[in-house]
This record gives structure tokens, C-alpha cells and sequence, in this order.
């Protein structure tokens, strides 16, 4: 495997779509950030990029309706999937949004890895369990980014990250469980070291 270190803060915006019939062509490798609408997934991705409006952060969580495009390098693209599991909007746009995010997961070629970002205070809840098991049952691999981490003493952060590992042995896929925090960028070097490994074949 290629030792590789991408430049994120060259990130820029290339698309958005409702599905994945308008998706550009099935090459390269992409990344998906999936989370529930409130885990600061928007948030995680401007800290990545250093970046303040790469994606688009808003007081009202699920905003995030479309499938986002963002291009790091050619042939290498993080995705911002739609926030799942809020309330506020309408049963038939969650229904729509949850049959985008299954139609990507499950047909996306060149999906390389999935971020699944949980607020490191309410991890694991069944909306991000359903996803995880998608994307275990697609032989993805997974990085759980437990978000605002700056919440939590030192010792409840290292219990958590505790409890979440050794709840998710039962999936039984390559889950790997880190702390992150953009306040305080906590948590950047191992994201962005996860994103340079799965990123790595495209370079061999």
C-alpha cells in the first residue's frame, strides 16, 4: 500500500444530487459521511478542509437533503450523504432521503469507506446501527467519528470510546472508533490518516 497525504484543504465543491442516477461517472474512489442530521457532519467536513462554507452548516439540523460532492484530488471525492433520523421534516422526504442514502450504499462502485459521524454523548442509536450494519453487510470499511468530543471530560471521552468499541464487535467488520472534536480540531490527523489509507489505491 502507497503512503499517501492528500492535501484536503484543496477540497472544493463539484455537485449535488437527489439520487444516484445523476451522480457523475462510477470511477475513482469516494468517501460517504453519513450521520444522523444533528452529528455535525458539515461541521467535520469544513474542520477537515479548513475550510469555514466547504459544506454547509445550519442552526436547523437536516439541511443536508441532496447527496454533496466534493473533490479532494481527480478520481478522489468525499461525500456528504443526507442527515438521517430528524424529526422536523416531512415522512415522505425521509422516506425518499433513506431510499437514496440504501440506493448509494448499495450501488456505488467506487464508495471506498464510510465516515459515520455520532455525537460521542448519544452514540450508537438504531438509525446508526441499521447503517452500520449496511455498511458492513457491503464489505465497506468504517470509521465511527464520535463528534463533539470537547463535551465530555477527558475520562467520560475515554469511556465512551471504550464502550462504543466494544459495542460494535458483534457487526464483526472493519470499524475502527475515534474521538473528534472541531472546536478544538481534535481528532483531524486521525481522520484525515483514515481518508489517506482508503484514498491510497488510486495512487498505486
Amino acid at each position: 500500500m502507497t503512503d499517501i497525504t492528500l492535501n484536503y484543504q484543496k477540497t472544493h465543491f463539484l455537485m449535488s444530487a437527489p439520487n444516484i442516477k445523476v451522480l457523475p461517472e462510477d470511477t475513482g474512489i469516494e468517501i460517504a459521511f453519513a450521520g444522523r442530521s444533528n452529528a455535525g457532519k458539515s461541521t467535520a467536513l469544513n474542520t477537515l478542509t479548513n475550510q469555514k462554507n466547504l459544506a454547509r452548516t445550519s442552526k436547523t439540523p437536516g439541511r443536508t437533503q441532496l447527496i454533496n460532492l466534493f473533490e479532494v484530488e481527480p478520481n478522489c471525492k468525499l461525500v456528504d450523504l443526507p442527515g438521517y433520523g430528524y424529526a422536523a421534516v416531512p415522512e415522505k422526504v425521509k422516506i425518499q432521503w433513506q431510499k437514496s442514502l440504501g440506493e448509494y450504499l448499495q450501488k456505488r462502485e467506487c464508495l471506498g469507506g464510510v465516515v459515520i459521524l455520532m455525537d460521542i454523548r448519544h452514540p450508537l442509536k438504531d438509525l446508526d446501527q441499521q447503517m452500520i450494519e449496511w455498511a458492513v453487510s457491503a464489505n465497506l470499511p468504517i470509521l465511527l467519528l464520535l463528534t463533539k468530543a470537547d463535551k465530555l471530560s477527558q475520562s467520560e471521552r475515554s469511556k465512551q470510546i471504550k464502550m462504543v468499541r466494544e459495542a460494535i464487535l458483534p457487526f464483526q467488520g472493519d470499524i475502527q472508533v475515534e474521538a473528534f472534536s472541531a472546536l478544538n480540531k481534535f481528532g483531524v490527523d486521525k481522520l484525515s490518516n483514515k481518508l489517506n489509507e482508503w484514498f491510497s489505491p488510486i495512487f498505486e
